[in-house]
């Protein structure tokens, strides 16, 4: 099993344990704890401890994927088609900027994030 990619490991880890009750009782807790996780990365990076905050944010991920087995998502599939939205919508801001014949200095991240938020209206 420790050959399996890390996010499915998490989802069949995290089903084992519910299977057995060691499990929040449903998603609002387990949003909680993400809210936790959060929180905890904010205060390992405030104190610049790069070991906690790679720790906290492999908690993160785990409540993420808690959050989705409560939700019925499968994660793997969920994170396969987040990846191919950005990588479309990223496509397309490379494009939208060679059109208009500018560079990525050119745009602040401001302007990015504008163009950004069009490229995605389109595609909604």
């Amino acid at each position: 099993t420790h050959n399996l990619p890390a996010l499915t490991l998490a989802a069949k880890t995290s089903k084992k344990a519910a299977a057995v009750g060691f499990d929040w009782e449903n998603p609002d807790q387990v949003m909680d704890k993400i809210e936790e996780e959060l929180n905890e990365i904010r205060q390992a990076r405030d104190e610049h401890d790069q070991a906690a905050i790679e720790e906290e944010v492999g908690d993160l991920l785990l409540a993420v994927t808690n959050l989705a087995r409560h939700l019925q998502v499968n994660p793997e599939q969920a994170l396969r088609r987040a990846n191919r939205k950005f990588i479309t919508r990223f496509n397309q801001l490379e494009a939208s900027l060679h059109e208009a014949s500018e560079a990525w200095d050119d745009l602040d991240l401001q302007q990015l994030e504008t163009r950004w938020q069009q490229i995605k209206s389109k595609s909604a």
